[in-house]
Order: C-alpha cells, then sequence, then structure tokens
C-alpha cells in the first residue's frame, strides 16, 4: 500500500506514538497558561479534523506494516515540521500539551475539554491578540527607524562629498565612470553590498563574488534613480531613505519597517535596450 497524503503519514505516526506510549485518557485537564490551553486546542482540532479523513481513507494496515511505515515518515521529522509551524503561529506550543489534545480526541475522544467550534474560536481570538501585539510593535519600530534615518540622513548631508537629489537619495562617488548612462528601460549589471545604518549586511553580491543584472524600473526607487544618474563604470555609495527603499513593509527578516539603507553599487555594464 502506498499512502502519499501527509496527512494520513502524521496520523499513522501519532496513532503508533499512541499505542506505544500508552498515555492516559485525562479528559479535561488543568491549563496553567495560554500557552497550554494554544497547546491543547490546537491538538485537539487538528485530531478532530484527521479523524473525518481518516473515516474515507479505505485502510487495512496490520500493527507491524504501520510501526514500520511510522518509523520510515518519522524519519522525515514530518510531526516536528507540523509543530514548528504551529510555533510560528502562536509564538510557542509545549509539545507535551499537543500530543496528550491530539491523543484525547483521536485515540479517546471522551470528556473533550473542547467542541471544535469553541476551540477555532479560541485559537482565532488568541491569534487576533498576538497580531495586534505584533502590530504595535511593528509601529513602534517603524517610528524608531524612521527618527534615526532622518537623523542619520541630515548629519550624513553636511558631509561635503556627499550629495542629495530632489527626492533625498544621497550618494558619494567611490569611483567615477566614464561609460553610458542608463535609461529606465535598460538592464544593468553590477555588483552590490547593502548594509543597515548599524552595519548589519542585509544583502550582498560582493560576498557572493557573483554579478547581478537587473532592470532599471524593476528596483527599489532609489536604485533606479542612482542607475540613471551614474555612468557605466561608476561605484557609488547610496544612502537611501525608507520612502526610496521598502517603506513601512521592510523586507525579510533583516529589513525593518521604515529603515534607511546604504549601498555600495559598482555598476559594471548597462546591457541597452534592443
Amino acid at each position: 500500500m502506498k499512502v502519499t497524503n501527509l496527512l494520513a503519514a502524521l496520523t499513522l505516526i501519532i496513532v503508533v506514538m499512541a499505542s506505544c506510549s500508552k498515555v492516559p485518557n485525562t479528559g479535561k485537564m488543568d491549563f496553567s497558561d495560554q500557552t497550554d490551553s494554544v497547546s491543547y486546542a490546537l491538538g485537539y482540532l487538528q485530531a478532530a479534523n484527521l479523524k473525518k479523513q481518516f473515516e474515507r481513507w479505505p485502510l487495512e494496515v496490520d500493527s507491524v506494516a504501520m510501526v514500520n511505515f511510522a518509523k520510515v515518515m518519522a524519519k522525515q521529522e514530518i510531526n516536528k515540521a507540523n509543530l514548528d509551524h504551529l510555533k510560528g503561529m502562536f509564538n510557542e506550543i509545549h509539545e507535551e500539551v499537543f500530543m496528550r489534545g491530539f491523543l484525547n480526541e483521536f485515540v479517546y475522544s471522551k470528556n473533550p475539554y473542547f467542541t471544535e467550534m469553541t476551540a477555532d474560536v479560541y485559537l482565532r481570538k488568541v491569534m487576533e491578540d498576538i497580531r495586534k501585539v505584533k502590530d504595535a510593535e511593528r509601529a513602534e519600530k517603524a517610528a524608531a527607524n524612521l527618527a534615526e534615518g532622518q537623523k542619520f540622513l541630515e548629519e550624513n548631508a553636511q558631509r561635503p562629498e556627499v550629495k542629495t537629489t530632489e527626492s533625498g537619495l544621497q550618494y558619494e562617488v567611490i569611483r567615477e565612470g566614464n561609460g553610458v548612462v542608463a535609461t529606465s528601460n535598460d538592464r544593468v549589471k553590477c555588483m552590490y553590498h547593502g548594509t543597515l545604518l548599524d552595519g548589519t549586511v542585509f544583502d550582498s553580491s560582493v560576498e557572493r563574488q557573483d554579478t547581478a543584472q537587473f532592470a532599471v524600473k524593476g528596483v527599489i526607487k532609489g536604485w533606479t534613480e542612482a542607475l540613471q544618474l551614474m555612468p557605466e563604470g561608476s561605484k557609488w555609495r547610496l544612502y537611501i531613505p525608507a520612502d526610496l527603499a521598502y517603506g513601512e513593509r521592510g523586507s525579510g527578516a533583516k529589513i525593518g519597517p521604515n529603515s534607511t539603507l546604504i549601498f555600495d553599487l559598482d555598476l559594471i555594464e548597462v546591457v541597452q535596450k534592443k
């Protein structure tokens, strides 16, 4: 028998774990904190959902086959990957409580602490509370980054080697090329090294020892403007305010909201559009 469904694999793993670990039927339990409540509710809901699917699967698997199959799938850490995903949604999950909620519903199905509706409502409420906290933290971080960036740019503009454009983009020439200047329809081949104001490197083709090719109008606004000012062969250091970079949304794990960015940009070649 070949089973490819991920949920089926996870179900079989946990069924085997239930039969081997002899987890008692605790029914209702005392939750020490919200994390316990969330963990149990998640385990309960996942078991309830899987039971409905399991009842539709025409599986007849003897105990030896089930154990062997579970061992194979366990090596692929399906259960761990699933729990890591849940931890990402709810900050933290107590695995023991999650498993108890799952087993109590999937194996014993007696005296459940939740119903499917109350578990779903409860988890949605917790997720909404977490979102509000994260939104508030992000807004506070965005305001702090914006203030830090404005202060830096104001001071940086006083240096004689730094030029500021009408948009607020700042740059200093490290090496002046004598080639053609790109238009918005061109592509460019370049090397670059990007950092935050504190020196954190968030992206660098220099460190990868590789060139990168971009459409001039396919990058952040600060780059698009600079690439239409610097001649081919130039190397500039760009100081890009947040509104010409990634703005309030930020980018990835390292570029927070309203971050001012610094790039060393080496324009190797303008690939003109034919």
